[in-house]
Formats: structure tokens, C-alpha cells, sequence
């Protein structure tokens, strides 16, 4: 299928209303090899400058610009940027008939990607223009490593520097990395990269948030990386995906509580992922099985621990904190939070 034939395959595979159709500019030969996914929804105060750092790549590429229906300018201002690009990039813009959520729509606009590899962007992050050159290089030199990161540069709502806080991940991990420090959290959503394979293998993501579940699917199937290299500058604001997700912004009285709730629907839903990929890897080897097993472990126990510390009475929080002693990788946390049956809810912010 030639190049015009395959825009015409995406456009009748969209089946969006004709004001939600995605709109093309010009395309190069040939087919590239990355597909970015450049992912927004209520951007429209940064995503010139994020379209623009795509734009800027020195490696010809895919760009897939999907705005989650927001009600704000985002997708008219993508739109403008789009028909004006004239460039080596395949770029395209779009938006989802109604709003999907942050999993969901990268189920959705990861119909639209051909590359064998994917490189996430959000509508807020810019990327240094050397980003996916690096990333590429870094695949090549690691053919066992399915899923990378890599250090960023954090920055505000101008784009003034600002520290951001984040776990720092081994250059090269496996699974066994998630049960030796006892923390469930992959690799920094803004940051990642995968091969197409992560996906294809297993289907389209279950649970609402993608990164953790792309992470485990990686640590699945092979190494794990993550560069040291800043390829991106991370914005933190109040309208953010984290900062929403995660209630950074909100008051402490409702903060804490939020935060538990959605860390429950986070946990249980890439324990659902991770399980759901198990059962399609018959041939995964034993010893990998097993160390699976345990983080799936982790998950559910710790998604069964916070729902009983916001929601049930403390007899109720025994179970949990009896399976994560016996857990490897949780002993520690669940010993802590053995502690907090003697206390009161209101002194680690709950009511």
C-alpha cells in the first residue's frame, strides 16, 4: 500500500463525526520508524511550544497528535500547527469523540500508529530535539530492552526550572527490581518509549493509567531502561495529569484521601494488566513466572491495605498488612503500617 492509500486506511478506521476527522499535512517517504504519540487534553497554554518540540526531531518520524476531547483551544490550535507544517515528519492531528481517559485514549490513538517503536509525549512536556535520535540508539545498542525512560528536566507553568521529585531507576532492571525495592511505580509516563511489541503482544491496556502497565509488560518480555540523559522537560501545574491524578494541588483535607482512592483504582487496574498478560505467556520461564507473580502480589495487597485504611474498620486492615509481612518486598511498608492501628486517622490525613 503506497503512502496515500495508507492515510486513506487510517482516515476510514477513525470512524469519527467529520468535525473530529483527523487532519494531515504533507507526509514523507518513507514509512518511519517511530510513531510518536503526542497525547494532550486541556494543553492549550503549552502545547505550541510541545507540537513545536516534535516538530523539531532530527529523526523522521510518525507524529500523532490526540487531544481527549477537551473543551479548551487544544485541538484548534494542533489543528493550525498541523496544516501549516511543512517538514520530513508524517504528522497528523486528532481528537476522540468524547473523553476517554488518560488509558483509554492511548488505546485509542495507538490504532493509528505504525512504528515499531513509540515514543510518548504529553501536551504540556517539550522534548529536546535530540530525543528520539537517542532513543533509537539506545533500542539498537539493547536488544533485549523493550521499554525505556530517562531523566528529565522539571519546569513550571512559564517554564522556569523547578524541582520535581522522582524515584531514580536503575540504568538497566527486571522484574526482580520492582519486588527487591518494594515500590510499584514504573518508569515516568512523559518520559517512555517502547517497542511496538509491548502492545501487540498483549492488547489493548486495561486499568486508567498506562505507565506502570507498559512498564510491567516490558519488564515481561525484557530489560527495562532507563537514560540518564534529560530528553524532556516535565511541566508540573495545577491542571497537570499527575498534579489531577495524584490531588498534589488540592487541599490536605480532601487531598489524602483522593490520593488513596485513585492509587486503589491505579493498583488494582495494572494488577488486572499484569495478570491478563500472564495468562497469554504459557511459555514464560518459571523463575520469571514467579517473580511476576509476586508484584502481582503487591499490587493487589496494596490496593486491599489503602481501601481499608480510607473505608474499613481497623480489624479489616489485618488481612492486608498480615499478607504483606508475609510478602517479600512489602515487609517493610507493612510493618509501618501496622503502626497506624494504634493511631488516629486524622494524624496521616485521614478523617
Amino acid at each position: 500500500m503506497g503512502e496515500g492509500g495508507a492515510l486513506n486506511a487510517v482516515l476510514a478506521s477513525e470512524s469519527l463525526p467529520a468535525s473530529a476527522a483527523p487532519t494531515f499535512a504533507p507526509v514523507a517517504e518513507p514509512r518511519p520508524q517511530v510513531s510518536v504519540l503526542l497525547l494532550c487534553f486541556r494543553d492549550a497554554d503549552y502545547i505550541r511550544a510541545a507540537i513545536e518540540s516534535a516538530f523539531a526531531q532530527t529523526v523522521p518520524c510518525q507524529i500523532i497528535v490526540s487531544n481527549d476531547c477537551s473543551d479548551d483551544a487544544t485541538f484548534d490550535i494542533a489543528v493550525e500547527m498541523v496544516a501549516a507544517y511543512r517538514g520530513p515528519h508524517r504528522v497528523s492531528v486528532r481528537r476522540t469523540e468524547r473523553n476517554l481517559g488518560v488509558s483509554a485514549h492511548f488505546n485509542d490513538a495507538m490504532t493509528l500508529a505504525h512504528g515499531d517503536i513509540i515514543v510518548m509525549m504529553a501536551g504540556d512536556d517539550i522534548a529536546y530535539p535530540e530525543r528520539v535520535a537517542t532513543i533509537v540508539r539506545a533500542f539498537d545498542q539493547a536488544p533485549d530492552a523493550m521499554v525505556l525512560g530517562s531523566d528529565f528536566d522539571g519546569i513550571g507553568t512559564r517554564g522556569e526550572p523547578i524541582k520535581v521529585s522522582f524515584r531514580v531507576r536503575p540504568e538497566r532492571y527486571e522484574l526482580d527490581y520492582y519486588v527487591r525495592i518494594g515500590r510499584l511505580i514504573g518508569l515516568l509516563g512523559a518520559t517512555m518509549a517502547f517497542r511496538r511489541c509491548v502492545y501487540d503482544r498483549f492488547g489493548p491496556l486495561l486499568g486508567p493509567i498506562e505507565d506502570n502497565a507498559l512498564s510491567l509488560r516490558g519488564a515481561l518480555l525484557g530489560q527495562s531502561l532507563c537514560l540518564r540523559q534529560p530528553l524532556i522537560q516535565y511541566r508540573r501545574h495545577p491542571g497537570s495529569v499527575s498534579g489531577t491524578v495524584f490531588a498534589r494541588d488540592e487541599p490536605r483535607a480532601v487531598a489524602t484521601r483522593r490520593r488513596y482512592e485513585r492509587t486503589v483504582q491505579f493498583y488494582r487496574g495494572t494488577a488486572d494488566d499484569l495478570e491478563s498478560c500472564l495468562r497469554q505467556m504459557p511459555e514464560l520461564p518459571e523463575p520469571k513466572r514467579r517473580l511476576a507473580r509476586q508484584v502481582l502480589a503487591m499490587y493487589r495487597i496494596e490496593a486491599d491495605a489503602r481501601e481499608a485504611i480510607i473505608a474499613q474498620p481497623r480489624w479489616r486492615w489485618l488481612g492486608p498488612v498480615m499478607r504483606g509481612l508475609a510478602q517479600r518486598g512489602l515487609r517493610r511498608k507493612s510493618a509501618e503500617r501496622a503502626l497506624k492501628l494504634l493511631l488516629p486517622r486524622s494524624w496521616f490525613g485521614l478523617r
